[in-house]
């Protein structure tokens, strides 16, 4: 019966609305870095033991080998084109969140490119949450 007196602790609560605008801040800082070729602005967005499964390419794991990966991708490219996030659905409990979001790529001129998806998993550390693993699928057809 002693077990049946003792206070369990309720789980905190989350407001979704105050966690979808601090992610999508982070999204949006995330693409602005990408805009400006920003590759620290970029790396940001993870936390150092991070793992990120971008598409065509393999993981990269650790902060460092995101950032090498993002700065290779960079230098590759004198498109212009850039990408915008969106989130699409949002999950939180305690001091983690779970997005699955959108992303579109547009050129200089705001022509739609390509289009896909994404799954980001955060975990709040030092009050801020911060990207832990990510993973990116495009939704369009393979061009011929």
């Amino acid at each position: 019966m002693a077990s049946c007196n003792s206070a369990s602790k309720a789980p905190e609560v989350v407001s979704l609305d105050t966690i979808r605008v601090e992610i999508q801040k982070l999204e949006d800082a995330y693409s602005v870095a990408e805009k400006a070729k920003d590759v620290d602005g970029m790396v940001a967005y993870y936390s150092d033991d991070a793992i990120s499964y971008t598409r065509n390419e393999t993981p990269a794991i650790g902060k460092a080998a995101i950032k090498e990966s993002i700065a290779a991708r960079i230098a590759k490219d004198n498109s212009g084109n850039y990408s915008v996030y969106a989130i699409v659905d949002l999950f939180a409990e305690g001091n983690q969140a779970v997005e699955i979001g959108s992303w579109t790529t547009l050129d200089p001129a705001g022509k739609e490119l390509e289009k896909g998806h994404y799954m980001s998993y955060f975990e709040k550390r030092n009050g801020k949450y911060i990207c832990v693993r990510d993973m990116s699928v495009n939704s369009m057809p393979p061009k011929p």
